[in-house]
């Protein structure tokens, strides 16, 4: 059991976004987001309080999070002076990277030096099966998206905290780090070993009532070469009735590919149809998710509009502007 409240350790995180798992855990679980703590140079910032190590511990925190999320999952070498002394102050470390605390012999051997836990929580606990594609009961909703990083796991978020306001019957289903440090519990899927990914999602998603809608959250985007496997599992491991589109629309380029464009939405309703439709041939797209955060409002809200006339679909920023739309659309399914 990871102990909160966390200091959020942003380090030197060249952008925001590098930073999206202490994003993630400041927005959706606030109580335990006490401070940050970054690094010189660090371009990220949570507005919350920029503590020392010493200031963190007097106001309680008892976990410092690596809130980072680097390409290629690594602990960096300019990092270890503070997650060293973080647990010589007498905190617990956790972190979200493939490269596992556990696997650092300078870590390991401060940790346990000074009593303290070093939690991976990217690494599977359970012997995964290998997915047979058998129909299961309940509904399912995916978000997918025309890039990495682009608000899936925010838009499942929302529409579970508006279904569950409405009393409907929802789950979140946390695929990812950030998803798992937020719920506590959840399937690390690019962690799991190919083989077994589309069945961890199977078994993540099992039997349900029939009322019961599991909001899995997203992974990677079936147009981004470095990580279009964890996509694939998702959609057939997944079986979802339901297909959220997800897009953000300032980027010059894909995320770490800046030879890649962006696919427009249609291409992308295209795809993640013909092969959702593999597992579950009445699938639907039924709304699209933008993530507006670098729009002004005006221009945001004209941005839908339009989108919603271009594609015939719903579309909201459901963190900025509510996820109704979105619900409304899985009711009607």
């Amino acid at each position: 059991m990871i102990e909160t409240p966390y200091l959020l350790f942003l380090g030197d995180a060249p952008d925001p976004l590098a930073a999206k798992v202490a994003q993630g855990i400041k927005d959706w679980r606030p109580e335990f987001a006490v401070g940050q703590f970054r690094m010189e140079g660090c371009k990220a910032d949570m507005g919350i309080p920029d503590m020392t190590l010493e200031d963190a511990k007097a106001a309680g925190c008892k976990t410092l999070v690596i809130g980072v999320a680097n390409r290629g999952g690594v602990i960096s070498q300019a990092w270890k002076k503070v997650l060293i002394a973080a647990l010589e102050e007498g905190f617990d470390l956790a972190s979200g990277l493939h490269n596992l605390l556990r696997e650092e012999p300078d870590l390991v051997a401060v940790a346990e030096a000074c009593g303290r836990a070093l939690h991976d929580v990217r690494v599977p606990e359970v012997d995964y099966p290998i997915a047979n594609g058998i129909k299961r009961t309940g509904k399912r909703c995916l978000a997918v998206g025309t890039d990495c990083s682009v608000g899936k796991m925010y838009t499942a978020l929302c529409m579970e905290r508006e279904m569950r306001e409405r009393g409907l019957k929802a789950s979140f289903r946390a695929t990812g780090q950030t998803g798992i440090l937020i719920t506590g519990d959840g399937v690390p899927l690019d962690a799991v070993i190919a083989d077994f990914m589309a069945g961890s999602v199977e078994w993540l998603t099992p039997d349900n009532d029939p009322d019961h809608w599991d909001l899995i959250e997203g992974q990677g985007s079936l147009f981004h070469v470095s990580y279009s496997g964890v996509t694939m599992a998702l959609i057939h491991g997944g079986q979802p009735d339901a297909l959220i589109l997800c897009h953000e629309p300032t980027r010059a380029h894909m995320r770490g590919l800046p030879g890649y464009q962006l696919p427009g939405l249609d291409a992308l309703r295209d795809l993640s149809l013909q092969i959702a439709r593999v597992a579950n041939p009445g699938v639907q797209v039924v709304g699209i998710s933008v993530n507006t955060q670098h729009m002004p409002e005006a221009e945001a809200r004209a941005y839908l509009a339009a989108l919603e006339t271009e594609m015939g679909l719903p579309a909201t920023d459901p963190y900025r502007f509510g996820a109704g739309k979105l619900v409304d659309a899985l009711a009607a399914i």
